[in-house]
């Protein structure tokens, strides 16, 4: 049997506390509806704002500086992070993690925190590669504690990843608050696009690079959520898939913290909600995923700009609510479902 029908036929395998794998053609037409509905929300959020785009005389311009940047903004870090969720619950066979519970966004934020206090005038780059670094380090630690913790209760791994989190955190807070930095390390968190402007967004083109690679590797994302005893048999190496996993985690994650902050529950929420209806095959759940990010991130955004307007609220303070909301009601599901 060739690795190709193996890897088929391992994807279809029931997995403890998951959901049967559902393979489907990737081209359909509630995708086609999915896509229109994203664009026309895309599209939306061009147009929506405090400032006369239309009527000033450098409305022209200004929408080329903020408008067009934010919504690429928007897009990108949306596909990034649920598809990091996405990855990172396949690949630990829990359904609660993600970045930001598993300490990977504190560890990013850690590492721009220790750029901005030893070299202040380090560029984009340097910033973004020691983030990306320092979440790929933290990301292999949580997994190095997960292999030896023997109690693996779908609740108690999150919450490890939690406490994890919260040290990573404290140490941050500790660090800015005796250089001066705490409130520029509360500025990075924020999760918030209103500074997002033409020339400091361009890092987030990366993540399509990002994307491609996980369409690629989907199907050994997919084995390696079977366990490594499964992926060991049809011949995947599992330490291998594992490692570039977390790489392209660390990377998406690292990127989207330095441009944009933290995005909460972005990456649980809508993986979830894509499995409830499609089953847990990655490579056919993708463009979903990516879809459901952009289109909540984009719609989280235009109602942090529009309920207070002139003000903004920050998109991580609306996916913190949602977030919480659908955390609590995936727990009660899986305590009712035993």
């Amino acid at each position: 049997m060739s690795t190709t029908t193996q890897l088929e036929s391992a994807s279809d395998t029931p997995v403890r506390g998951r959901s049967r794998v559902a393979k489907g053609r990737l081209l359909t037409w509630p995708l086609l509806v999915g896509v229109l509905v994203t664009t026309g929300l895309v599209v939306s959020s061009l147009f929506i704002g405090v400032y006369d785009i239309f009527g000033a005389p450098d409305g022209v311009a200004m929408f080329a500086i903020t408008r067009v940047p934010r919504t690429i903004a928007l897009v990108l870090a949306g596909a990034a992070m649920a598809m990091s969720g996405l990855v990172m619950q396949q690949v630990t066979q829990n359904r609660f993690v993600e970045p930001t519970t598993t300490g990977t966004t504190e560890w990013a934020g850690l590492g721009l925190l220790l750029v901005m206090i030893i070299s202040p005038e380090a560029p984009l780059l340097i910033k973004m590669t020691v983030a990306v670094l320092a979440a790929f380090g933290g990301t292999m630690i949580f997994f190095a504690f997960l292999r030896r913790v023997t109690l693996k209760s779908s609740i108690i791994v999150p919450i490890v990843g939690m406490m994890l989190g919260a040290v990573v955190g404290a140490i941050s807070s500790f660090i800015a608050l005796s250089t001066n930095t705490l409130q520029s390390l509360g500025v990075w968190f924020l999760g918030s696009f209103t500074s997002v402007l033409r020339g400091q967004y361009e890092p987030l083109w990366a993540i399509l690079i990002i994307v491609v690679a996980v369409f690629i590797a989907a199907d050994r994302f997919t084995v390696a959520g079977l366990g490594e005893d499964i992926a060991t048999n049809v011949g995947v190496n599992y330490n291998r898939v594992i490692l570039l996993g977390t790489g392209l985690i660390a990377a998406a994650t690292g990127i989207v913290t330095v441009v944009i902050g933290n995005l909460p529950f972005l990456g649980l929420i809508v993986p979830n909600v894509i499995s409830l209806f499609r089953g847990d095959d990655l490579r056919s759940n993708l463009p979903w995923v990516c879809l459901l990010g952009i289109s909540l991130v984009t719609v989280c955004d235009i109602i942090g700009r529009t309920i207070v307007m002139p003000f903004e609220i920050p998109v991580a303070t609306i996916l913190a609510m949602i977030g919480a909301v659908v955390f609590i009601f995936l727990l009660l599901r899986t305590r009712r479902r035993g």
